[in-house]
């Protein structure tokens, strides 16, 4: 049965932080760039990751797209990423402990990077031009999935990787096939979000009638999702509960916020959020 998502008192109590607590205790997360003028969606990612509570983030870019970076990053953290084999010298450092890939990454740069950083067997959230770089060979992206990963996709990056699932009417069911058959999580969007994992584990948001958040409809939305839940991977939280609490905090900060919203606000409700949860 499928159980409709709202935020445990496990996940509210998970979200506090220790007044004695060093910021590497809420881990360093990574989101990886594409190149020069495609980077708003990448920075978008980042600023969800940090204001959820990671404790670092790094927004890792090709050589000529930093200048972009550096002229709009503070609290974010900016490093340079050539390719794949600086990648994985890079997560030889356990602190590195959750990453991003897909928003605004860039299809060449996605099949070079997503490979690398699956390697690396860490927290990883799969996005955008991360699942779609593999439509071709969705099996090449299945077979190196790991349990830690979630992938966050629309009904069209699901149709693409899941070519079969996709024609199932129920979605729910759809989702836990997706999931059983890339080991890991799925978090399908939609107005109702269906989050289901390899374990069988299955969940869904609804975001309509009195739940509605037409408002999330805008341009980099998604990215921002991404971030929250790779900000929660760094922080510990395993891939369902992070899935899960982050399709929630995302619909939550869509309502609080209101008409007009744009994908840039999203992150800077999440404060509200928190206090009106008394964390």
């Amino acid at each position: 049965m499928t159980r409709q998502i709202e935020l445990t008192d496990a996940m509210r109590a998970f979200l506090a932080k220790s007044p004695e607590a060093h910021k590497y205790d809420y881990g360093h997360a990574l989101v990886l760039s594409g190149g020069p003028g495609k980077g708003g969606a990448a920075r978008l990612a980042a600023r969800a990751a940090l204001r959820v509570g990671a404790g670092l983030v790094t927004v890792l870019a090709p050589k000529p797209a930093m200048a972009e970076h550096a002229a709009q990053l503070t609290a974010i953290m900016l490093d340079c990423l050539p390719d794949a084999y600086a990648l994985r010298g890079m997560l030889k450092d356990a602190r590195l402990n959750a990453l991003c890939l897909g928003p605004g990454l860039g299809l060449p740069r996605a099949q070079e990077m997503v490979p690398a950083a699956l390697w690396g067997q860490r927290a990883t959230v799969l996005d955008a031009d991360a699942l779609s770089a593999f439509a071709d060979d969705p099996e090449r992206l299945i077979n190196a999935l790991h349990p830690r990963c979630v992938l966050t996709p629309h009904m069209g990056e699901f149709r693409r990787l899941f070519p079969d699932l996709a024609a199932l009417e129920d979605r729910a069911e759809a989702t836990r096939a997706a999931a059983a058959r890339a080991g890991c999580t799925v978090l399908l969007k939609g107005s109702v979000t269906t989050v289901a994992d390899q374990i069988g584990q299955i969940a869904h948001h609804d975001a309509t009638g009195a739940h509605a958040a037409p408002w999330l409809a805008t341009a980099g939305s998604g990215d921002v999702l991404a971030g929250i839940i790779t900000g929660l991977l760094a922080r510990g939280a395993a891939p369902f509960e992070a899935a899960c609490s982050g399709a929630w905090l995302h619909a939550e900060a869509a309502r609080s916020f209101g008409p007009g919203l744009i994908a840039e606000d999203l992150p800077e409700e999440l404060p509200k959020i928190f206090r009106k949860l008394g964390v």
